[in-house]
């Protein structure tokens, strides 16, 4: 009997990555693509079976009754091939897979990895920078680096606090010596910010550094606080950044901090799962974050 034709392998995994993240931006994240590329792969997908899959919901999407019922196959078939190619493959050495915020890992993480690839440990390493949070229980990661106010742990799941850093304003010293003015909290406010996703960060540090009038802020927007922290090197505007992302620069020269401030917003922690927190690899990987954000 011949097998019905398949629809694209490729836009089903982009379309079970958007059921299961809620948002074709993270599902590009997670698959290393554009939203764009996600959005056509959606497309193509419901063209070729002749059926709504997604539709719009306020500033997002949602599964139709055809994509919850389609989606709920196609992520049971994922996981089936995930198995079956795990059960086949040589063994080889074990790798830490680790899902960190991107600028974190970018300004961090990254220059302290060989700690983790180099002996005595000589493991292997999957660092990937995303927004996006993975599925531990699926076995996408093996745990993941956010920044939250609470504690981000669910339901089988637990979070260790790493490091609640102060988050203040930092500019290069050619901005700042463009503008001279900038030495209260009010002229801050009137001043060339750079924002990551919105104005959020921003309104939220004026009202916890005590600045609570109603307030209009512009800028460039620039998604990721790495980005953000780049732009303020070059002398674009004022970015927020926190000790653990500018110590270096601040310490260099090569950032200013604008305003002398107490402000904490949030922490960066550990998630894993419950049943493999005592491992010596998540154990071992915990001390490590821990040393490195305390220098």
């Amino acid at each position: 009997m011949t097998r019905p034709r398949l629809p694209s392998l490729i836009a089903l995994r982009a379309f079970e990555a958007v059921g299961r993240k809620g948002s074709v931006r993270a599902a590009g994240d997670e698959l290393a693509v554009s939203h764009t590329v996600v959005s056509r792969h959606l497309q193509n997908l419901q063209r070729s079976l002749g059926v709504a899959l997604i539709r719009a919901e306020g500033r997002g999407i949602a599964l139709t009754n055809a994509g919850r019922m389609l989606h709920a196959e196609v992520s049971q078939a994922f996981d089936i091939i995930a198995r079956a190619t795990t059960q086949v493959r040589p063994a080889a050495r074990p790798t830490l897979n680790i899902w960190c915020i991107p600028g974190l890992a970018n300004r961090r993480l990254l220059l302290r990895l060989p700690e983790l690839t180099g002996p005595p440990r000589n493991w292997d390493i999957n660092l990937q920078p995303t927004l996006s949070h993975p599925d531990l229980e699926r076995g996408e990661a093996d745990a993941e680096i956010v920044y939250a106010d609470v504690p981000a742990a669910k339901s089988g799941m637990l979070a260790e606090e790493l490091d609640r850093p102060r988050v203040f304003p930092v500019a290069s010293p050619a901005f700042l010596a463009r503008f001279p003015a900038l030495t209260s909290i009010g002229a801050l406010a009137k001043a060339s910010l750079i924002h990551e996703e919105s104005t959020e960060q921003w309104e939220r540090w004026f009202k916890l550094a005590g600045l609570h009038e109603p307030l209009t802020l512009r800028g460039q927007r620039l998604w990721h606080a790495h980005l953000a922290i780049e732009a303020a090197r070059f002398g674009q505007g004022v970015a927020l950044a926190n000790d653990v992302l500018v110590a270096d620069d601040v310490r260099s020269g090569a950032l200013v901090e604008v305003l002398p401030s107490a402000v904490h917003m949030g922490a960066y922690q550990l998630v894993a799962l419950r049943e493999r927190w005592d491992e010596p690899a998540i154990v071992a990987l915990r001390a490590w974050l821990k040393k490195v954000l305390a220098q």
